[in-house]
């Protein structure tokens, strides 16, 4: 059952609205003032808010300004009600924040098919910008995980690869580390250190170092044999091919 809160000093029309809303099956707190209002609001969270524009002491547009101040509430759907109000306050309103308005007199129906459609918009609009929030941590832990991967892997670069280590500066285990790497890159472990490695040696060759033994040593591999069969595999050429195209180029 969607909550409102219905903020209206004339006790005639509060309470048509009040009944009419229950039969809608909204569950209603009606406040005569904004203050009462506000007090309610330091404790509660409703779905919508429908407030009357003039009221004494905190009018509808004081009430909304303090609700926007606050971070729990300034999301929360808010509807004015007004017996008179000019072009000028009708666009002071909507440049507030308001999100809508009624003119008395106005129909009930009227009312309850804003707040319903008001209230159905703020939903998708959670539900949107929680995905968001969830692609975008998803994003984050992904970028996280591979940023300190490979922030271990160029410290240890002259190293030969140990998984066991690698497990450990990560804090996982072996067989974590595993399905955390497969998850994000589609490569084993031993495959993404390589492949790492050997572009690692590639940056080299691009910065000017053109001795294969040198990049062999550099990278951590155990031969210069070795190190030139995962260089070929990944580069399609050899190294010593690679840096003759580049030095060409």
């Amino acid at each position: 059952m969607r909550k409102i809160l219905l903020v209206e000093d004339d006790l005639s029309l509060g309470q048509t609205i009040l009944d009419l809303l229950e039969v809608n099956l909204f569950k209603v707190k009606w406040c005569k003032t904004g203050y009462e209002a506000l007090h309610f609001l330091e404790h509660s969270t409703p779905d919508a808010i429908v407030c009357d524009l003039m009221m004494p002491i905190m009018n509808g547009e004081e009430l909304f300004l303090k609700t926007r101040t606050i971070s729990r509430l300034d999301k929360i759907p808010f509807i004015v009600i007004t017996a008179n109000i000019t072009s000028e306050m009708k666009i002071r309103q909507l440049e507030n924040g308001v999100n809508d308005y009624l003119t008395k007199p106005f129909k009930i129906q009227e009312l309850i098919l804003k707040i319903k459609n008001i209230i159905k918009f703020a939903a998708k609009l959670t539900v949107v910008n929680n995905q968001k929030i969830e692609i975008t941590t998803l994003k984050l832990k992904k970028k996280n995980f591979l940023e300190m991967l490979n922030n271990i892997i160029e410290k240890n670069m002259h190293l030969p690869l140990d998984i066991d280590v690698l497990a450990a500066k990560l804090y996982v285990s072996k067989s974590t580390l595993y399905k955390k790497i497969k998850k994000l890159t589609n490569c084993n472990t031993t495959q993404y250190v390589r492949e790492y490695k050997i572009q690692y040696a590639i940056k080299l060759i691009e910065e000017g170092e053109t001795n294969v033994q040198t990049l062999a040593d550099n990278t951590g591999f155990g031969s210069l044999s070795y190190f030139s069969v995962c260089f070929k595999r990944y580069a399609r050429v050899s190294p010593k091919k690679y840096i003759q195209t580049f030095l060409a180029n």
